[in-house]
């Protein structure tokens, strides 16, 4: 009986610790560690040899960061799919990652299954823009009534945020809802009115932080 070749993973990070801990992790969890790298060169360099399934990286690292390494391996053609470890304390580097080119994002906190799942998902060809456990954002991003309540939004405008936490476009929302492109713009366009931020990421979040999704 033929079993399903293990995925296998790079992993960066600039502290040894977490990346003992991560490894031991993701072990557990059946997936195979082909290298570990202390920043974003080290990684670029280690791939050139070591090619593997999934890129899982640190956002910051000193000399070349998570981004700027995605950034460099999209440039040379590498399109190994890449998730992007995060404490989730700065919305500015999720939409710098995400216009990069980044699969996924996820917090270093997550249970080992939500850790393998997302992995899992992102060898898959699938993206995930929303964190895999939504409950340390909502701590982390506490917003004032100011902002729009979780029932100022109809169905329709849910069903959209939670594609559009997919990594979903507008033309995939359109064609997943039967809806035209345009009427998805639209409505797009009204939910970041409602949460009063200008792009989709920040939308994201803020709608988990909401309950809203």
């Amino acid at each position: 009986m033929n079993q399903t070749p293990a995925i296998t993973v790079a992993l960066a990070d600039d502290q040894a610790l977490v990346r003992a801990g991560l490894r031991a992790l993701l072990e557990q969890q059946g997936i195979v560690v082909a290298f570990e790298a202390s920043d974003g060169a080290d990684l670029i360099a280690r791939l050139a040899d070591t090619p593997v399934d999934v890129i899982l990286s640190d956002i910051r690292m000193p000399g070349v960061d998570g981004i700027e390494a995605l950034v460099r391996l999209r440039a040379a053609g590498n399109s190994t799919p890449l998730m992007l470890l995060t404490t989730f304390d700065d919305s500015e580097l999720l939409l710098r990652a995400t216009q990069a080119g980044a699969q996924g994002f996820l917090l270093k906190d997550a249970a080992p299954e939500d850790l393998r799942e997302a992995i899992v998902q992102v060898a898959g060809g699938q993206t995930l823009l929303q964190p895999v456990s939504t409950d340390p954002v909502r701590a982390r991003y506490q917003y004032h009534e100011q902002h729009a309540p979780a029932d100022a939004f109809n169905p329709r405008e849910v069903a959209i945020l939670r594609l559009l936490a997919g990594g979903y476009s507008n033309k995939e929302i359109a064609r997943t809802l039967f809806l035209a492109e345009g009427t998805v713009k639209n409505y797009v366009s009204n939910i970041l009115d409602k949460l009063g931020t200008r792009d989709r990421t920040r939308a994201v979040l803020k709608a988990i932080t909401l309950r809203v999704i």
